[in-house]
């Protein structure tokens, strides 16, 4: 807990650097699927530029890897009307990985589905979600169920004079046959690193929180000490012929500060539909 709260306090004053700066459309997917940082959802859909498409579709996939194992997400996302996002993805996960202290070994994959609506609120970003998880898929006799409900702000600042989006998330998860009294909790930004030389290419993420982006992830337990993830997106939408579309990649490690760290990697693909 101690340091859960001294990551808290440094982001939180990181956060407090915010200024106005103009809306940058970084929106990436997470490793839930829902438009986010790396394990926590943003207060952004995937589609919601102003004088661009308000439908899109967003295809991705990530893939977290230790000692030769490897876990499989593939992922999708579909933006509707500017602010209600749909997300679905698929832990395929190895078997006996026994990384989930609430439901011990795990023989079956995990399916998470996903819902965020972003509110109309103006200078940041503000969306309602929540998420419902099926857990040891293809196993009915140790299938168990999980719920998330949150909310998520983002909004614009300056980090040592590069442009920089500060989200924070508050929420609670349900289990099935648990009684869980914690609340969701999780802290991150988004920097644009050396703009004058990389545009909006190159992007730090770093998020932090008491929660995975499932109650079953592989290697990314945040059950006893929380789950810091850090790494580089890069924004490949800035190639002129990938401009029209959304296409970012992924290079992250997992669980950062604990002996079950892994390495990640990923992509999404976005195309607005109309």
């Amino acid at each position: 807990m101690k340091c859960f709260r001294i990551l808290c306090f440094v982001l939180f004053s990181t956060a407090m650097i915010a200024a106005d700066l103009p809306a940058q459309s970084r929106n990436g997917m997470s490793l839930s699927g829902a438009t986010g940082l790396f394990t926590i959802p943003t207060g952004r859909v995937g589609w919601d530029q102003p004088g661009r498409s308000s439908f899109g579709l967003d295809l991705g996939y990530h893939a977290i890897m230790d000692d030769g194992v490897v876990s499989h997400i593939p992922k999708v996302a579909l933006s509707l009307l500017g602010f209600l996002e749909l997300s679905a993805a698929i832990d395929i996960q190895p078997d006996e990985h026994g990384t989930s202290s609430w439901f011990g070994p795990r023989n079956g994959h995990d399916f998470i589905g996903g819902l965020k609506i972003q509110l109309p609120v103006t200078r940041s970003a503000l969306a309602l979600g929540a998420n419902y998880q099926v857990l040891n898929l293809g196993e009915d006799n140790h299938r168990n169920y999980a719920w998330q409900i949150y909310v998520a702000a983002t909004y614009a600042g300056h980090f040592f004079n590069m442009p920089a989006e500060t989200t924070i998330v508050i929420g609670r998860t349900f289990l099935e046959g648990h009684s869980n009294r914690d609340i969701d909790f999780g802290m991150g930004f988004d920097v644009m690193l050396f703009p004058d030389i990389f545009g909006n290419l190159l992007h730090w993420i770093t998020d932090f929180a008491n929660f995975s982006y499932s109650v079953d992830a592989f290697r990314v337990n945040a059950w006893h000490r929380g789950v810091l993830n850090t790494g580089l997106r890069f924004n490949l939408s800035t190639i002129p012929n990938f401009s029209r579309f959304r296409f970012m990649a992924d290079i992250k490690m997992v669980d950062a500060f604990d002996r079950n760290r892994a390495f990640s990697i990923g992509a999404t693909f976005g195309v607005p539909i109309m």
